[in-house]
């Protein structure tokens, strides 16, 4: 049997710890504000019960940001797989795993604010959805809603590059799309 060539991109381990450095920075100021809501009153902001929500919803979010990166930061699989049979993604919560070459139809660049993302245009972005857990799937649902597709990739938790990475997967796209 022949070996499968492939190219494995790492978890950035540096980037991962600034990641939780600032949700915990966020958890904490959250906390705060639910605490000391009426030291945060000021001219802007005058309703304590607002600053109140504003606490709930920061120690919430960053709260699960912080649990899912201290579990990844541990985690020894590789961000992505790139080969010929797909891409197996690993790199964010929504990940889905393997993604065939044969289901995927493209891959483009979205920028939100200062963050760049491919989405990968796929054949049948229900079958993503329904095997993934509930939670997951309405993650994947929104961003099929927003972006046309449930399935993106970003290098914020890889050991590589935006532009480099972009690159690699048109290039294995290509060369592995018809097969």
């Amino acid at each position: 049997m022949d070996k499968i060539s492939e190219t494995r991109i790492g978890l950035s381990k540096r980037k991962m710890t600034l990641a939780f450095i600032a949700s915990a920075i966020f958890v904490i100021l959250g906390i705060q504000f639910i605490i000391n809501s009426e030291k945060y009153v000021s001219p802007i902001c005058r309703n304590i019960e607002f600053i109140k929500i504003a606490g709930f919803a920061s120690l919430s979010f960053f709260g699960i940001c912080l649990i899912y990166i201290f579990f990844k930061i541990f985690d020894t699989k590789p961000g992505l797989i790139i080969n010929e049979i797909g891409i197996t993604d690993n790199s964010h919560y929504g990940s889905v795993g393997l993604i065939d070459w044969s289901k995927i139809e493209g891959i483009r660049i979205q920028q939100v604010m200062s963050t760049k993302f491919l989405l990968i245009d796929v054949s049948n972005p229900k079958e993503f959805i329904e095997k993934s857990s509930r939670f997951k799937g309405s993650l994947m649902k929104a961003n099929l809603r927003m972006y046309g597709t449930p399935l993106s990739i970003t290098s914020n938790s890889l050991n590589y590059n935006f532009d480099d990475l972009e690159k690699l997967l048109h290039e294995e796209w290509n060369k592995y799309k018809s097969r």
